[in-house]
């Protein structure tokens, strides 16, 4: 199998620890560059020991530099930057013919002034986002697998759009009803020194955050757009929970007059049928975060209730995992014709 000569920008947060751990076990991947500006000159296995043995673990990182980057060969670039940073080595490394997954919310929105409304800032390059790709492999297969800019979903936005967007094509629900409840664990708020997520602030507590408009309701809402036809406009409560990794979401929505919950269940069946990485419970089906952390599984169950005539909507998936680095990974598999599932089938 050839090898994909592959880089890493920003590869020493959770996200590129979690796309580390991915791509040097991945069959088909040759690590060429990791990027950390902190980390610069020192070897993979020195500043993350579980990596200690594996091959490419002695490579060294190196400063984010889109001209050495391209000098190692590298085809592929992912990127785990914050948002307002990502698009200009993002811009830099296309420029030198080399395809990029970014990580960031910097590509995920096709309109500039939604980024600037949800993000506080102007967007930094409006030019590149007629050409990105919204990375949802389950949705846009074809479109990832011609990409050369793949702009890779959030964490929160996957537990959430992948449930409804079956109903919403189907005209099964009132979207004017949808509610959304989210709970996440800590490192989806990244590498980084906060006083709210130190151990004794976050743990044996739960509190909600980001209300009421929460910076991943925009691409949440773009997407359901699209699958409805029409704007779609939902309330969405993120929770911190004091666990590592993992994300639980429930969300809620009136079924339409005179639709039967059973097509519900019908509705997700047809859609994901075939798909490696969604695991359908079935009505009843109450996912548990412990079931997919650490994998790139997203597990979705449902019910109905009668009394209020709401769909109930279950998902859960590793923010990690499906939420980042191995959704991420899946599109990488597509852009170069690899098996979906290629080393991403881990459990």
């Amino acid at each position: 199998m050839k090898r994909i000569k592959t880089a890493i920008v920003g590869a020493s947060g959770y996200t590129g620890m979690e796309l580390l751990r991915l791509l040097l076990g991945h069959p088909a991947v040759e690590l060429v560059a990791a990027t950390s500006r902190a980390e610069a000159g020192k070897p993979i296995g020195a500043v993350f020991p579980r990596f200690r043995g594996a091959p490419g673990a002695d490579l060294a990182f190196m400063a984010p530099d889109a001209d050495e980057i391209a000098a190692t060969g590298a085809e592929v670039a992912f990127l785990a930057l914050p948002h307002g940073v990502a698009a200009e080595i993002a811009r830099a490394l296309l420029e030198r013919n080399v395809r990029v997954i970014d990580l960031s919310a910097d590509f995920r929105l096709s309109d500039a002034a939604v980024y600037q409304e949800f993000y506080d800032h102007e967007h930094p390059a409006p030019d590149l986002l007629e050409q990105a790709v919204y990375g949802l492999p389950e949705v846009r297969a074809d479109r990832i697998s011609a990409a050369k800019l793949v702009a890779s979903p959030g964490c929160y936005p996957t537990s959430i759009i992948l449930p409804l967007l079956p109903l919403l094509r189907e005209g099964l629900v009132d979207h004017t009803t949808i509610v959304a409840n989210s709970m996440s664990g800590v490192s989806g708020a990244g590498k980084k020194a906060d006083l709210t997520l130190l151990f004794v602030e976050c743990n044996e507590s739960v509190r909600a955050y980001g209300v009421p408009k929460h910076r991943h309701l925009s691409e949440i809402e773009q997407e359901l757009s699209i699958a409805a036809g029409e704007k779609v406009v939902i309330s969405f409560i993120p929770h911190l929970i004091p666990v590592t990794a993992g994300i639980a979401t429930t969300t809620t929505a009136k079924l339409k007059e005179g639709v039967s919950p059973e097509v519900v269940g019908a509705a997700l069946e047809k859609a994901y049928a075939g798909k490696p990485f969604v695991r359908l419970l079935g009505k009843g089906g109450c996912p548990d975060t412990k079931n997919v952390t650490r994998t790139n599984y997203v597990d979705i169950g449902w019910n109905h209730d009668p009394r209020t005539g709401r769909v109930l909507l279950l998902s859960a998936e590793d923010n990690l995992g499906k939420g980042a680095g191995g959704q991420a990974v899946q599109s990488f598999n597509l852009m170069f014709g690899l098996e979906e599932t290629a080393g991403l089938q881990n459990f």
